[in-house]
């Protein structure tokens, strides 16, 4: 009889602890979406940055959506500090930023991604320690995925300008002080872009690309910080 109403009891603690578990997910995915978070933008390891966003790249051109999302979520999370609901709720918005730009053949195509961008940029200013424009950074991303997108209709150093606009604005300093940043990363790209045009990117072709790429999250750390 003892050990009948023992295993009662066992089976209704487990049945309690079985209701609760949703409410603890719910509460912690809550904390974790909403919860007080501070990021410290300047605080970023640009050679960190530089192979995820050379990775990144590597997914984005071949068109592997999983791939991507998983390198934003990284991104998030090492970069700007976010718990796990939020890192990657966050780099859903990116990656989809991302393919809807992608797809689109028109700047009315590609401006139906700037939602996305607005959302992605939204959440990192909610525990950014930097107050910017949340509207006019998304803008100024957009613009210059458009420029990469059509830099056969701009001049030399379009890309450049509008690659440096970008940081100026996130991190208020004046475009000038961010341009070797974004030169460097204008020609990475003109190597994707090159070297895809010819017939392919090799291995080496990659190691170029994150070199130049981690010379330049270097150069923005160092004005970020100086």
């Amino acid at each position: 009889m003892t050990r009948s109403i023992n295993r009662i009891r066992t089976r209704h603690r487990l049945l309690w602890l079985l209701a609760l578990l949703p409410l603890a997910i719910l509460a912690w995915v809550g904390f974790d979406l909403y919860g007080p978070r501070s990021t410290k933008m300047r605080q970023f390891d640009p050679n960190e940055v530089a192979r995820i966003e050379t990775a990144m790249w590597r997914s984005y051109y071949a068109k592997d959506r999983v791939k991507l999302f998983q390198q934003l979520t990284e991104l998030m999370r090492s970069q700007y500090q976010m718990p796990y609901a939020t890192s990657n709720a966050v780099a859903y918005q990116a990656a989809r930023a991302a393919f809807v730009f992608k797809e689109g053949e028109t700047r009315a195509d590609y401006e139906k991604a700037l939602p996305h961008l607005v959302k992605f940029y939204q959440a990192v200013r909610d525990g950014s320690d930097i107050p910017f424009d949340v509207e006019k950074v998304a803008k100024l991303e957009l613009e210059w995925w458009i420029v990469h997108r059509q830099r056969a209709r701009h001049q030399t150093g379009d890309l450049d300008r509008a690659l440096a606009e970008l940081p100026a604005e996130i991190y208020r300093v004046p475009v000038d002080q961010v341009m070797e940043h974004a030169r460097l990363r204008a020609e990475a790209m003109t190597i994707r872009d090159e070297k895809a045009a010819a017939g392919s990117v090799t291995e080496v072709d990659w190691q170029r690309i994150e070199e130049l790429l981690r010379g330049s999250w270097q150069s923005l750390w160092k004005v970020v910080n100086s």
